[in-house]
């Protein structure tokens, strides 16, 4: 399969089976929308309904062969079906297709192979790769050997049938599982370093595409990649920028959420995830321009729920970015409001963003209680620090050149107080 190839984008859609809160036209423009992410060359897409959903084919026979002429007629090479479809289905339909079938869970997965760059990246890819491959061997496997990203589903020069038995591939994937063990560890060495530092961690996070890193880049003068595609940024990058009243804030760009992201990329990258939780506040970017941006907002509650990122045990502070509002009519900008943890901005030409900064450095300051800290009086470094990270309310000089400060600090400026010496 070519890079670029021509493709047929399908949404099966059941009757009576309502899937979220999304309309139809909405779900399948997101379908066509990740497959062009990896830029394939999108000829025909269409919503299919389903009656009863057959165990060999998923479709009925004559929407069958209504795909397979448009798959003829457009000279497309692959299928893109958006929804679960098993190893046998994959099979039937490849060969009533004449073309390469992947579902949303094979279509991700490329993507997410196209985009990593990093070495724990690659491995949590591989890693998603393997455990969904695994349950497919009865159609013919491909290796990871390929003249572009991805991890193999489009195929390419060097395909071959299946060499490796189920023994091998669960081999590699203990490996893969001890290699991220090592990757969480330093991810926990790192973590606990920035804990030392005496800077606040924001983490971005927000549905794909809906602007976080251009939000990023804008924040802290970065240069990530942030083009409008879905899935722009898959490996977490850390900048320091500045925020009122703090002069250094440490910001955190993560990998967009999707609906119905596949739970094998749950669990893989729950490494990289766990920045998320590890943050002072979180920085909820939604897309408000996007018809169903309400049910992505949705979408990503439910990831960070599942994270036990906010629970009962633990409520990190959040504040929903309203982004895009350059894109709203009129009318439906004036439907906007700011409250105290919502802000509508636009990431593209700074409109509200220096808003925001001021709603992330009040939510970091509010938290904030008065500590009562006695200073020896060669304790200057720590005395520093508090004047520049806190708010000193009163002060006492003792004979012996000690000094009891009562400071404003949050509870976690105080651990990182704690840290200095």
């Amino acid at each position: 399969m070519r890079f670029g190839a021509g493709a047929v984008v399908i949404l099966p859609e059941r009757d009576g089976q309502k899937l979220d809160i999304r309309d139809s036209a909405g779900r399948l423009a997101e379908a066509v929308g990740l497959a062009r992410a990896i830029y394939l060359h999108v000829r025909h897409e269409e919503i299919v309904r389903i009656r009863k959903a057959s165990a060999a084919t998923l479709l009925g026979k004559g929407q069958i062969e209504r795909i397979a002429a448009a798959v003829a007629a457009t000279g497309s090479e692959l299928v893109v079906i958006d929804g679960i479809v098993s190893p046998i289905q994959q099979r039937n339909l490849e060969k009533a297709f004449g073309a390469k079938v992947i579902d949303r869970t094979g279509l991700i997965l490329e993507i997410f192979g196209e985009r990593a760059s990093t070495k724990e990246g690659t491995l949590q890819v591989e890693l998603a790769h393997l455990q969904y491959q695994a349950s497919r061997l009865v159609r013919s496997w491909t290796h990871l050997e390929r003249q572009r990203g991805g991890f193999g589903f489009l195929g390419g020069p060097g395909e071959s049938q299946i060499e490796t038995d189920r023994r091998l591939i669960r081999e590699r994937i203990v490996r893969l599982k001890l290699d991220l063990e090592d990757v969480r560890r330093t991810r926990g060495l790192h973590r606990t370093r920035r804990q030392k530092a005496p800077y606040p961690v924001v983490a971005l996070v927000g549905y794909t595409n809906a602007g976080k890193s251009t939000l990023f880049n804008r924040l802290t003068g970065a240069d990530v990649m942030a083009e409008n595609l879905l899935f722009a940024t898959l490996d977490p990058t850390m900048r320091a920028g500045v925020l009122p009243g703090f002069d250094k804030v440490i910001f955190s760009d993560t990998v967009g959420f999707v609906s119905n992201l596949p739970t094998q990329l749950v669990a893989a990258f729950r490494a990289t995830l766990e920045e998320v939780g590890e943050a002072d506040i979180i920085v909820h970017v939604r897309d408000i321009a996007h018809p169903d941006s309400a049910a992505q907002a949705e979408d990503v509650m439910t990831v960070l729920r599942g994270l036990k990122v906010i629970d009962s045990d633990r409520n990190t502070p959040m504040i929903t970015a309203l982004n895009k509002i350059d894109l709203l009519s009129p009318e439906a900008r004036a439907g906007v409001r700011t409250t105290d943890d919502t802000v509508p901005i636009s990431a593209v030409t700074g409109e509200g963003v220096e808003a925001l900064a001021a709603c992330i450095a009040a939510t970091l300051q509010s938290a904030a209680r008065v500590h009562e800290i006695s200073l020896a009086a060669h304790e200057g470094k720590r005395q520093a620090w508090l004047y520049s990270h806190g708010e000193v309310i009163d002060r006492e000089d003792l004979e012996d050149g000690s000094s009891v400060l009562h400071v404003r600090l949050s509870e976690a400026d105080r651990a990182r107080f704690d840290l200095i010496r």
